[in-house]
């Protein structure tokens, strides 16, 4: 069984809220007798510690489970007979949150993971296999009504500026200067920018840019806070020409990016990090906080 889905606008208690709307294609050689078919919608945002907070943060498991954040159940069809072929039988499900609940844009992460997925099942006698068939849909934010500024960001790195340093004074000597167009970025438009090494005693191997995602979990007892890579792209290689401009461009990943969200039981935010590593394997790094959101 496959299922489509596409949105569109209703109202519901006097209220616009988006629809997910598609059909249920049932294709079989001959027919197929059932004891109904049913359509499960559900939004759920699951949390996780790593490994290293395991133990540290006892009470997180008792304390924080999967929060639901919508859930509908319809019957499609009643008891009865599909006949051969192909028989499509139109749904709409109105994406109606209870309370004061919000439905957060879909996000696969590593230890925060929202989503929302469709299941169709067909049962059947107790001499056929019952049919069940799952698939995830998307769900994106309302864009913000205020106009997102821009805010650029100039930076200079050079020994004297880099933090985390044991000794300084066996660094070599460099100077890159650059700038970040904006950090307070639109997530359907790429992070773009600029990087110049003015100078450098050693020769340069690589300059890379890293997005980050910054995931924290927990509840009244603690916070677990974990840093992980997203993607990794390589803007320079080799020894580049001193005080030639390079273009820093970066697209947002859909799926494993989703606007800047924080909430009581957990937070999803994202940073850059500009890496230099020199061919005596010293690795520079100057890190940027951004915040996401759709406009």
């Amino acid at each position: 069984m496959d299922s489509e889905e596409e949105r569109k606008k209703m109202s519901v208690d006097g209220r616009r809220v988006e629809v997910l709307a598609g059909v249920v294609a049932i294709v079989s050689k001959e027919a197929v007798q059932h004891q109904g078919i049913t359509l499960t919608m559900e939004g759920i945002v699951n949390l996780q510690l790593s490994s290293k907070s395991v133990g540290v943060f006892e009470a997180f498991y008792n304390s924080v489970k999967p929060i639901q954040l919508i859930t509908s159940n319809i019957e499609v069809v009643k008891q009865g007979k599909v006949p051969g072929g192909k028989t499509e039988i139109p749904f709409e499900f109105p994406l109606h949150t209870k309370g004061n609940k919000v439905l957060y844009e879909t996000y696969h992460g590593v230890f925060v993971n929202i989503q929302y997925t469709l299941r169709c099942d067909m049962k059947r006698s107790l001499l056929a296999k019952d049919l069940s068939k799952t698939c995830e849909f998307m769900v994106h934010c309302l864009p913000q009504k205020a106009k997102l500024q821009p805010t650029p960001v100039d930076f200079t790195i050079t020994p004297e500026t880099l933090q985390n340093v044991r000794e300084r004074s066996l660094l070599p000597k460099f100077l890159i200067r650059g700038h970040l167009d904006a950090t307070n970025c639109v997530i359907t438009k790429p992070l773009t920018g600029e990087l110049v090494v003015e100078s450098s005693d050693v020769a340069i191997k690589s300059i890379e840019l890293q997005l980050v995602r910054v995931e924290t979990c927990g509840c009244a007892e603690g916070y677990a806070r974990d840093a992980t890579e997203i993607q990794n792209i390589q803007i320079a290689e080799g020894d580049v020409c001193h005080s030639l401009p390079i273009p820093i461009y970066m697209v947002f990943p859909r799926l494993f990016t989703c606007p800047t969200l924080e909430t009581i039981n957990f937070k999803v935010e994202f940073e850059v990090n500009v890496v230099i590593v020199l061919h005596d394997e010293h690795l520079i790094t100057e890190n940027f906080p951004l915040k996401l959101c759709r406009a």
